[in-house]
């Protein structure tokens, strides 16, 4: 129901003890949690207080809003309800969804190094980082690129390099295919039939964006423009390969 980061903007208005302690149990993903467990969440997200707080007293006084199940305390309907008219508009996030469908991709990625990349770039994306997570989700979508290239493309690739580019030293490893420019990778791969036309268009889009993220600049961006940008990785890229 909630991001991480929206818990940190909530927790700091000032509720009630109750009203907190409802509002951590709605932070994706929803399920049953252990007071250890919600007292470290809450901590982090900035109630500094919970440490001294009966958390278990105060669910139980909640009057039918928290359930104590085999598993641990969570909300009940009508908890839910609770929440989400406390969050107003934060309940509403793309965040929440889009993070959650790029972190369903995890499972399948066979390179440690990219699985890294893609998880920091959904802890910086559920904060609101997003300049972060605008360049975290892009390197992560083009070691994906990288990798599938050596497993399945790599001499086609290197023969579409080395036309293009005769001082072109052939590449061996995903490494190698990192010393050639993104935008020139792009071409390549639409080149080879890796990927078409117009996939190609939307990931220039994609790094036209990353660019701007990742140097000094007063770009500023809101999440419904970061989480375009990962469903874009997530379809044309993290889906696919």
């Amino acid at each position: 129901m909630l991001p991480v980061g929206a818990l940190k903007d909530l927790l700091s208005h000032g509720l009630p003890d109750k009203e907190k302690a409802l509002i951590c149990l709605a932070v994706e993903p929803t399920r049953a949690r252990q007071i250890k467990e919600i007292k470290d969440l809450a901590y982090g997200a900035g109630w500094r207080a919970v440490k001294n707080k009966n958390l278990s007293a105060i669910y139980s006084r909640a009057a039918g809003l928290a359930v104590l199940t085999k598993d641990g305390w969570e909300l009940t309907s009508n908890g839910s309800i609770v929440v989400a008219k406390l969050a107003g508009p934060l309940m509403n996030s793309p965040v929440q969804k889009v993070a959650s469908s790029l972190r369903s991709h995890l499972v399948g990625l066979p390179n440690p190094d990219t699985q890294g990349f893609v998880e920091e770039a959904i802890v910086c994306f559920e904060n609101r980082q997003f300049r972060a997570a605008v360049v975290l989700s892009w390197v992560g979508a083009v070691s994906v690129l990288h990798d599938y290239v050596v497993v399945n493309k790599l001499a086609e690739f290197n023969a579409e390099a080395t036309s293009r580019n005769p001082r072109w030293k052939a590449a061996k490893s995903a490494d190698d295919i990192g010393l050639l420019k993104e935008d020139a990778f792009l071409d390549i791969l639409q080149s080879i039939s890796v990927i078409g036309k117009n996939v190609k268009l939307e990931l220039k889009k994609a790094l036209t964006l990353r660019n701007g993220c990742g140097h000094p600049n007063s770009l500023r961006l809101a999440e419904h423009k970061v989480s375009a940008h990962i469903e874009d990785l997530i379809l044309n890229v993290f889906a696919k390969f």
